[in-house]
């Protein structure tokens, strides 16, 4: 009888409780704005489920979320986003970490995800995409998969850009997509952006440096 008992409580336990799920965002805002959870609040919520912020799986649960802030979760996109996963503690956000980064393994998802990142990330003043934080988020989502991404960054590094717009952005994972290593299939009459074409460029004159030396 007290394991049917147990059994029972464990089993409401494991439902999902909206009303939980708010008393759980509370613990991480302040009564000067109780409606949302800032950068202070950001960095502890990271300690408890166990991740960086600057892990992907915080962009994913971000882009659950639908947050339009870097940095900051209002409570309806906590509530959105948490009830979407069916999570109202720290222990369950745990256990969707992997579902979280394995979305990101879906192509379809994947460009979706990377498109949201721009809003997410630029900041709201400006209509372009600083190039720091680009080459952060960069680093993040195409970092491990595109083999060019090395030498984009250092492109970048040296280039006159100081920022990246939307279009820009959208080209970059076409081309990490499309374009293959040596670059042979890649079209300098093609609709790329003068960006990629002046990548391309910087990177057959480093190519062909490195092989005369």
């Amino acid at each position: 009888m007290g394991d049917e008992i147990s059994r029972r409580y464990n089993k409401v336990d494991d439902a999902f409780s909206q009303k939980r799920c708010l008393t759980w965002f509370h613990e991480y805002t302040t009564p000067d704005d109780p409606n949302t959870l800032g950068p202070e609040g950001m960095e502890k919520f990271c300690e408890d489920i166990g991740v960086e912020p600057e892990n992907v799986a915080m962009l994913v649960l971000a882009y659950k979320m639908g947050a339009r802030q870097m940095g900051f979760f209002t409570q309806s996109e906590w509530l959105k986003g948490l009830t979407d996963l069916q999570c109202d503690t720290a222990g369950k956000v745990q256990c969707k970490l992997d579902y979280l980064r394995n979305l990101l393994n879906d192509p379809n998802a994947f460009k979706t995800i990377y498109r949201y990142a721009y809003d997410f990330a630029r900041d709201k003043d400006q209509r372009s995409m600083d190039i720091e934080t680009a080459k952060a988020m960069l680093q993040l989502l195409l970092g491990k998969h595109w083999p060019l991404y090395a030498q984009f960054a250092q492109f970048l590094e040296q280039s006159k850009y100081k920022v990246i717009n939307k279009d820009q952005w959208c080209n970059i994972l076409e081309f990490s997509r499309t374009i293959s290593n040596d670059l042979t299939n890649y079209d300098v009459d093609g609709a790329w952006p003068v960006m990629l074409d002046e990548f391309v460029e910087w990177l057959r004159l480093l190519r062909s440096q490195s092989t005369i030396s």
